[in-house]
């Protein structure tokens, strides 16, 4: 049976960016040494750091002035990262789910974190408005996709001060301004690798500006003096993070991505609109085309674990909620087949016929 794979993260990733990263472990392009046991300091490595980087650059046309970093700690570390490196005394933080609530947790052991928009107040079913940016705060910080709640800003702000967005679940899927941000951060897991590996995108002058004593891992000033290098980096994420860029690229870059989204989305959500047995939990103008949430109408409630024994059945993975907030997601990410989406409605139509 065909596996279609709906997973939030880690998340399904293109045929031939696998194919070539297990063809790697083995031998790495006939060098006679597997990918995960060669120097991270060997010419070899350097030149696929060396691409992975040129890749971003040009596929999200980052400007000059920039550099992108290939960390560990997953996007939770950059969540200390930010303000050590950034806040002075005070930062704006959009609240828009788990994820936004923990950024500006760990801020707050920093300075003060004002939360100008909020979507609290309806369990974080839409995306708030951002307006009165606050121009004596050191910088605003977003999360431009929420896995777990389904909602996501698909345009760049406007900001007076230094913009960081984590972008964990929707990189690459669409064209980004990057000159608006000072900072674009996210772990690869959601959408352009394997767990392991962070991508930071980070505007070089804004670094060195605040007063406190930052520890040398922390401190971004570090691996952008030291290439990604200052420590070991996580080889075999970086390697397949290139071999997904590298399809990205094939099949035409972030505008088709951004294609590909768009028309795998509208799929499954006018699914949802027209079924009588499930309900989309997200306001439609604020509805993710990454993480696609919804739940059994309020009539067939009782029916939730058998839709999820059927899909299985017919060869749907992870298409269960997350945990705090049940339901069912799925996630759309840029390697989503359209095979999948139609599968996946071609479920739901089954499973209506059988029960409503």
């Amino acid at each position: 049976m065909k596996k279609h794979n709906f997973n939030a993260g880690p998340c399904i990733l293109p045929q031939v960016a696998l194919e070539n990263t297990a063809k790697a472990v083995l031998d790495l392009d006939g060098i006679g040494l597997s990918l995960i046991t060669i120097s991270h300091r060997s010419k070899e490595f350097q030149a696929i750091i060396d691409e992975t980087e040129a890749l971003w650059m040009e596929l999200l046309n980052i400007p000059a002035g920039y550099k992108v970093l290939f960390l560990g700690g997953g996007a939770s570390t950059q969540f200390c990262m930010v303000p050590y490196n950034l806040m002075k005394t005070k930062a704006a933080y959009v609240e828009t789910g788990v994820w936004a609530k923990k950024a500006a947790k760990e801020a707050k052991l920093f300075g003060k974190v004002e939360v100008i928009a909020s979507s609290v107040d309806k369990n974080f079913t839409y995306y708030p408005k951002v307006t009165n940016i606050p121009t004596d705060a050191d910088y605003l910080h977003i999360t431009t996709n929420n896995t777990i709640y389904g909602t996501e800003l698909r345009e760049d702000l406007n900001s007076p001060i230094p913009l960081v967005a984590d972008m964990s679940s929707d990189i690459m899927s669409r064209p980004v301004d990057v000159s608006k941000y000072a900072l674009i951060y996210g772990g690869a897991q959601k959408n352009v690798g394997p767990a392991g590996v962070t991508f930071v995108i980070v505007k070089e002058d804004i670094l060195g500006k605040v007063d406190r004593p930052i520890p040398s891992m922390l401190d971004y000033r570090t691996h952008v003096d030291k290439g990604s290098m200052y420590n070991t980096p996580p080889c075999f994420a970086i390697y397949t993070m290139r071999e997904v860029l590298k399809w990205v690229k094939a099949q035409g870059g972030v505008k088709a991505m951004e294609k590909l989204a768009i028309e795998r989305a509208k799929v499954i959500y006018d699914e949802i609109d027209r079924n009588k047995m499930f309900v989309g939990t997200v306001e439609p103008a604020s509805r993710s085309r990454m993480n696609i949430c919804f739940v059994m109408a309020e009539k067939y409630k009782d029916k939730e674990e058998a839709f999820l024994e059927f899909a299985k059945s017919q060869g749907m993975v992870g298409i269960k909620g997350h945990r705090d907030v049940g339901g069912f997601r799925a996630s759309a990410y840029n390697a989503l087949p359209m095979e999948s989406a139609k599968a996946l409605v071609a479920c739901m139509q089954e499973f209506e016929k059988k029960n409503a």
